[in-house]
C-alpha cells in the first residue's frame, strides 16, 4: 500500500477542479443556453451536469496523481497529455455555450474524445487504476458529444 504524498495529491485535485470551476465560472449562463434549445432524446436536466462534471474532475485529479506518484519514465509523457486533455476540455464549453459554435464544439469535443483515449493508453501503462479512473469520463465525454451532435441539429 502507497503513502499518500498530500501535497501533491491537494495540487492534482486543486488544478482538476479549478479547471472545472473556471470553466463554469466563464460560462455560468450556460443552463439558460442549455434549457433555450431543442433538446434531443436522453438530454438530462441541467442539474446533472455540474454534479457530474464535478465527480468526473475529482476522478481526473485522483488519476493525474496517481500517475505523478509513479515516478515513472513516461508518467511526464502522460501528464502533459493530460494536460492538454484538460484544456481542450476547458475551452469546449466557451465554443458550445457562449459562442454557440454548435458543428465547431462537436469537432472539438471529438478531438477531446481522441486526446482521452490516448491518455487513457498511456495512463494504463504506467498505473492501471489511474487508466480506469478516466472511464467514466470517457463515456460523458462521449455521451457529450452525442448530445452535441444532435444539438447541431436540431438547432440550425
Amino acid at each position: 500500500m502507497h503513502t499518500i504524498k498530500w501535497k501533491p495529491l491537494i495540487i492534482s485535485l486543486v488544478l482538476s477542479l479549478g479547471v472545472g470551476a473556471l470553466s463554469g465560472f466563464l460560462t455560468s449562463g450556460s443552463m439558460d443556453v442549455y434549457k433555450s434549445l431543442t433538446q434531443p432524446p436522453l438530454s438530462p436536466p441541467a442539474i446533472v451536469f455540474p454534479i457530474v462534471w464535478t465527480i468526473l474532475f475529482l476522478l481526473m485529479g485522483i488519476s493525474a496523481y496517481l500517475i505523478y506518484n509513479e515516478n515513472a519514465y513516461d508518467s511526464g509523457k502522460a501528464l502533459i497529455l493530460y494536460g492538454v486533455q484538460l484544456l481542450v476540455n476547458f475551452l469546449w464549453p466557451i465554443f458550445f455555450f457562449n459562442m454557440q459554435l454548435y458543428w465547431f464544439s462537436f469537432l472539438w469535443i471529438l478531438f477531446l474524445w481522441v486526446l482521452i483515449i490516448l491518455m487513457i493508453k498511456e495512463f494504463y501503462k504506467i498505473n492501471k487504476t489511474a487508466a480506469y479512473l478516466q472511464i467514466p469520463y470517457l463515456l460523458w465525454v462521449t455521451f457529450a458529444a452525442y448530445l452535441n451532435l444532435a444539438i447541431a441539429l436540431l438547432n440550425k
